[in-house]
């Protein structure tokens, strides 16, 4: 039985301890480029190693501790062990800058950073600068220990955390302006690690190729904390590669996947592949989140590599999953984020607050136990982010059909009113999509003076495709009328993205083109 959130299952150290006593060789993580392995054992005993070694430079339980290092053991056991030491973890984008570092610092009251050698000249020389002083701890990636963290063998008994006690501070990629942190609790995280395994019936036996950046939500808690909730394991290599993925799902005999819709991209676009059928027997389902994935790519992976792809979504202020198709796959509906697993979802209109009828496109809202309390230190924002009767504004547009499957349309700030009438986006970059020499778009509204917005198409052509602005014009005109059209199309080298592969077009609006 999957625990309910207010069982002894509702803090991290809670799940550690739990699946220590109940299969402590058992593999947790692997790391392929060196073979090393995590047992359950193994993360429990880092936590209490980890706890005597903050103990030790004064780091108090509750105060704020950041993590600056690429995938790897290392970084998963400071992710989870801070956290069960009762700690905050801070973790900070590798794609950001040491200013931006500085900026989320100084803003999150970090205390400590765990950093790799390899980014310790950028984020030094960033730190001396700030007006107080910040503890660094140099942490090799592909250890499972920090300097001087087990000096005289100390280990300390973590001091329990409670369900409310914060765990997880987790700062936005805002696309304009301040990023805002989501600060999110035990209660928060272990919820979301619940919701994934029970939608996906996961269990010990299964193993996850853990790819996404681990400074992102979606890889926190799907494939960190849900394989330690289900007493499950996971492959993380230290990044994505294309020529690699494959392989490395069949030689550690993962059975299942966790990808953004990028990667999707980039893997139907690569000519190897996986060998064989007998390399992919183990896998039972790939799951795709963090940006809705457009049903022609859907379609075209599942034709080819023989793998279904469960669609899902969530937020980093929901603890990562709202919605999930069925694993059935009889059930899905492609192009849909999918139903409302273990919480509570609303469509309503954005003014009224009312709600709007199935098939009418509305903000879609949510509460529930996986659900934060608020932003850190930014009250405003926190307060506007909820309804006055308590829901989560997701800022996300879109429908529920009469079974309960909900399609996302857009965000509310990137749609498009052009002479009055509301477009999406989604849909003018899902024709652009089905174009052959297209491989990405995203479409943005820009200021005109006749219609008040017009439509602008970024787009990433295919390697080796040609197409003219004219031609592609001409391709949404047919599908989609003159209206709808984009009136120009930039062509560039790639568009910009956040950690998790999601196109930010914001940054589009405010003239960021490659």
């Amino acid at each position: 039985m999957i625990p309910g959130p207010d069982d002894g299952g509702a803090t991290v150290l809670a799940l550690i301890e739990r699946q220590a006593a109940v299969r402590p060789a058992d593999d947790f993580a692997i790391a392929p480029e060196t073979g090393r392995r995590l047992s359950f054992a193994d993360l429990h005993g880092c936590a209490r190693t980890l706890a005597a070694h903050l103990d030790r430079h004064g780091v108090a339980s509750g105060q704020h501790v950041a993590m600056l290092l690429p995938n790897g053991l290392q970084a998963l056991r400071l992710f989870i062990g801070t956290m069960a030491a009762g700690r905050v973890i801070v973790p900070l984008s590798l794609i950001a800058q040491p200013e931006q570092w500085c900026q989320v610092i100084v803003h999150a009251e970090v205390v400590a950073v765990f950093v790799a050698p390899a980014l310790e000249e950028r984020l030094l020389p960033a730190l001396a600068r700030l007006d107080r002083r910040v503890l660094v701890f140099s942490a090799d990636p592909d250890e499972i220990t920090v300097a001087g963290e087990t000096e005289n063998g100390a280990v300390a008994a973590c001091q329990e955390p409670t369900p409310v006690t914060p765990a997880l501070l987790m700062y936005t990629s805002g696309t304009t302006g301040r990023p805002k942190g989501a600060l999110l609790t035990h209660r928060n995280v272990v919820t979301g690690a619940r919701f994934v395994s029970g939608a996906h019936a996961l269990g010990p036996t299964d193993r996850v190729l853990a790819i996404l950046p681990l400074h992102h939500i979606n890889a926190q808690i799907v494939t960190a904390l849900a394989p330690l909730f289900h007493g499950g394991s996971l492959v993380m290599p230290h990044r994505f590669s294309v020529g690699e993925f494959w392989r490395l799902a069949a030689a550690h005999a993962c059975t299942w996947l966790n990808v953004v819709p990028t990667m999707i991209a980039y893997l139907l676009q690569d000519e190897g592949g996986p060998q064989n059928a007998a390399s992919r027997a183990r896998l039972r389902f790939c799951r795709s989140a963090s940006a809705p994935l457009p049903p022609a790519q859907h379609l075209a992976f599942e034709a080819r590599f023989g793998v279904g792809i469960i669609e899902t979504m969530g937020l980093t202020e929901t603890a990562a999953p709202i919605f999930t198709n069925p694993l059935d796959p009889a059930r899905r509906k492609v192009g849909s984020a999918g139903q409302a697993y273990g919480c509570e979802t609303r469509v309503i209109d954005p003014r009224s607050g009312r709600d709007v009828a199935a098939g009418l496109v509305g903000e879609i809202v949510v509460r529930g136990d996986n659900v934060m309390q608020g932003y850190f230190r930014a009250p405003q924002e926190s307060a506007a982010s909820f309804t006055p009767d308590g829901w989560l504004r997701t800022g996300d547009l879109g429908y529920r059909d009469r079974d309960g499957f909900h399609f996302i349309t857009g965000r509310l700030k990137e749609l498009i009113i052009k002479g009055g009438e509301n477009i999406a986006p989604r849909e003018l970059d899902e024709v652009l999509l089905q174009h052959p020499a297209v491989l990405e778009a995203a479409v943005v509204g820009i200021p005109d003076d006749n219609y008040g917005q017009e439509i602008l198409a970024a787009v990433v052509l295919r390697p080796g495709a040609a197409c003219s602005e004219a031609v592609l014009r001409e391709h949404c005109r047919e599908r989609l009328g003159a209206f709808k059209a984009p009136q120009a199309i930039r062509f560039v080298s790639e568009l910009p993205k956040g950690p998790s592969g999601k196109v930010q077009r914001m940054r589009l609006i405010d003239g960021d083109w490659s």
